[in-house]
């Protein structure tokens, strides 16, 4: 069978889960690598795993580290034991590669996703999130709030997942639009403009982590990477806001909400400073993991002989995992310092982040499953075929991946499953790609944007929080997503274009 039919089929499968039979999106992405595994046939994943270079990278590295990389047998030896890798996974089960794909995964993400969830809601417990939001306020006054609000949702939408950052940041919007009794739509989008393009762009949130490890590209230059992309499409979305509320005709009206009622603004609004922790204590468990990662990619990328010292600690303290778990051991003792010690406060914020992370894992895993088997129909080496057939080579790859991602995106409503769906169909692309992968993972996080509607959860968290109609919603938070979106493409191709990175 066709490798786009096998495609189609899967995609069927998963968007028909969640959206008509409401399955659950770890469902539905098990159910569909298993029925895309069951149509691959062993000809096709033999010859999948022969054309994965990320495959034959890794056993010449491990061939040359054992045999030297002058050993004359050292290409044979590699050819060899690509060959037989490659009859091997042919020849397992559906269930067998299935599972083995969500196991790699696991090991690969899952104390990743885990920490990042400890430090998220430790920042939201213990104050340090909107001492965050409320510094960013004091520094650029309130007239500059929406700057503040986009600033501080970028940077909070790091380790805190979207939905969760709109709460926290919503009621200091109403609040303020309560006290000037204007801007209050202007508000919503700087607040959506910026937790929505982290979450899609830098790590350690699952989406752009997931398609990190599946691209091969080093976490700290996906950060960095995310860093200017992302903050570029903020700035995007910045004037867009702006001129919205500048249209008249779109004012979007303070109103009562059930989620967010107007009456107990004024107590949110006006909650002492003084309980919340310092700014310096805040800001440690998110900008720690950003620093010693891309730090020490940084290092090793860009000097030629850095000090042993310091290269020695970045080694071992800028690795993601190491990374990862001090900061949630950070974030732990912020929340501990500000509960006063309480160990069952403390139990209960963790056992909550860990509930919320482990759903997470599963999904992250089943997507992984689903782009595994997709990967092993072949369909990257299809793709590539009618890629050539209409001349779709070097950058123009991008914007196809960026309209594949945002098609599955609009068809099934979550940002994380379009990504983890997408990468699956082009990870075999990326070893062959003009440029480095890192902007094959930008191109389809910026495309996980486009368009959210009322299959999206998000969409109607926003909804129902800010009291906004249907058309307001799409009108202002749909529309600047998409613009968003289109601007972080063109910021990626002309990346792509200026600083390829190859090899």
């Amino acid at each position: 069978m066709d490798p786009l039919i096998v495609l189609l089929i899967g995609m069927a499968v998963v968007v028909g889960g969640v959206l008509w039979l409401r399955l659950h999106a770890f469902v539905a992405l098990i159910g569909g690598a298993l029925v895309v595994g069951a149509l691959s046939t062993p000809e096709r994943i033999e010859q999948s795993v022969m054309n994965d270079s990320r495959i034959e990278k890794e056993m010449h590295k491990q061939a040359t580290n054992r045999l030297g990389k002058d050993d004359p047998n050292l290409t044979n030896l590699v050819q060899v034991l690509h060959k037989t890798q490659a009859q091997h996974t042919a020849a397992q089960s559906v269930i067998s590669r299935v599972t083995t794909a969500f196991g790699k995964a696991c090991g690969s993400l899952g104390i990743l996703i885990a920490m990042a969830a400890i430090i998220g809601k430790c920042l939201l417990e213990s104050g340090g999130a909107e001492r965050i939001v409320r510094s960013a306020l004091g520094w650029l006054g309130e007239k500059r709030a929406p700057l503040a609000f986009t600033g501080s949702g970028f940077l909070l939408g790091t380790p805190v997942f979207f939905d969760t950052v709109f709460y926290l940041m919503i009621p200091l919007g109403k609040a303020l639009a309560m006290r000037f009794r204007e801007n209050y739509g202007l508000y919503i989008m700087t607040i959506v403009a910026g937790a929505t393009m982290a979450h899609s762009l830098v790590p350690p949130t699952p989406g752009p982590l997931f398609v990190a490890d599946q691209l091969g590209v080093e976490l700290g230059l996906m950060i960095v990477m995310g860093l200017i992309v992302g903050t570029v499409a903020c700035a995007t979305g910045y004037v867009y806001a702006k001129w919205i509320n500048g249209e008249s005709k779109w004012h979007v009206p303070l109103r009562d909400s059930v989620d967010s009622p107007l009456a107990k603004l004024d107590e949110i609004a006006k909650r002492d400073d003084n309980t919340l922790p310092s700014l310096g204590l805040s800001l440690l468990p998110v900008l720690l993991p950003i620093v010693l990662i891309a730090g020490n990619t940084i290092l090793q990328k860009m000097v030629a002989e850095p000090p042993s010292g310091l290269a020695g600690f970045l080694s071992l303290f800028g690795d993601k995992n190491i990374a990862l778990i001090i900061s949630a051991a950070v974030a732990l003792g912020l929340l501990a310092l500000q509960k006063r010690g309480d160990k069952q406060a403390l139990a209960d914020s963790v056992q909550a982040a860990l509930a919320s992370g482990g759903v997470v894992i599963l999904i992250t895993a089943a997507g992984a499953s689903f782009g595994t088997v997709l990967q092993q129909t072949n369909i990257a080496a299809r793709i590539g075929g009618l890629a050539a057939e209409f001349n779709i080579t070097g950058l123009l790859v991008l914007p196809m991946a960026f309209f594949v991602t945002a098609i599955v995106r609009t068809a099934q409503g979550s940002a994380t499953v379009s990504m983890i769906t997408s990468v699956g169909i082009f990870t075999g692309m990326a070893g062959g790609l003009p440029f480095h992968p890192v902007y094959l993972a930008m191109a389809i996080g910026c495309g996980s944007k486009p368009f959210p509607w009322m299959n999206d959860s998000g969409f109607w968290v926003i909804n129902r929080m800010s009291g906004m109609t249907l058309r307001e919603s799409i009108r202002s938070v749909s529309f600047l997503m998409t613009v968003m979106a289109i601007d972080g493409l063109i910021a990626v191709m002309l990346l792509a274009w200026l600083l390829p990175m190859s090899d």
